[in-house]
């Protein structure tokens, strides 16, 4: 891996987001991941590698740190700003075909629920592992999310609840992507959740953190 690639992976994992960002101290005043993306692409590195070798991997290690505890939330979301800022000089590799997406993720907090920070850290995280991410926001109606389905007939879809009051709504967005789409790939995720909801409410996957929705959708894009 060359030296750009190697910086850039350790700028996504430690959340440096560019060079005149504080955090973290230890690399204060150097290039972030937005110098260090654009660099690479300068230095005539496939765009593809790039995703491939550098943000995928810097994502999947604070991903796996938050799995185990090692790493929290703020960690996790200044990581997840620094593979933004590295993903907007991707993006129009995206709009060519030159990087090629695993697929389109649809993803929106369930009706009466206002909360985003969780759902904001999955999208992201799940864009830097190569998909299409389609945030409907918080507060979504199940219609919205039926109009998102029938224009990314393909999609898998993920939804939110950090209230123990909205989960109910959950279940009616789930039976309203069921009745018309039987076999959608649905993902739940929240503070409040379990697997027996999950099963419960007959959605395809829980995800108690944004590294398993990750590792789920490699799955079922294999």
């Amino acid at each position: 891996m060359s030296d750009t690639l190697e910086r850039l992976m350790n700028c996504v994992e430690l959340g440096k987001i560019n060079k005149v960002s504080p955090f973290p101290s230890s690399l204060k005043g150097q290039d972030g991941a937005d110098e260090l993306c654009k660099l690479a692409l300068d230095e005539g590195i496939n765009p593809q590698v790039i995703l491939n070798q550098a943000l995928i991997p810097g994502m999947s290690r604070i991903g796996e740190k938050f799995s185990q505890g090692k790493a929290f939330v703020p960690e996790m979301l200044i990581s997840a700003k620094a593979m933004t800022a590295a993903m907007k000089h991707l993006k129009p590799f995206f709009a060519t075909g030159e990087i090629k997406r695993n697929g389109v993720f649809v993803i929106g907090t369930v009706m009466g629920d206002l909360h985003d920070i969780g759902k904001n850290i999955v999208s992201m995280t799940i864009e830097g592992a190569g998909w299409e991410v389609i945030d409907l926001g918080v507060d979504v109606k199940p219609e919205k999310f039926m109009e998102a389905i029938d224009k990314y007939p393909d999609c898998i879809v993920g939804l939110s609840a950090l209230l123990t009051t909205t989960m109910a709504n959950m279940e009616v967005v789930v039976k309203e992507i069921k009745s018309k789409y039987a076999d959608k790939v649905i993902l739940v995720g929240g503070a409040p959740l379990s697997q027996d909801f999950c099963d419960k409410i007959s959605a395809s996957f829980y995800s108690p953190n944004p590294q398993d929705a990750v590792e789920f959708l490699k799955k079922v894009a294999a």
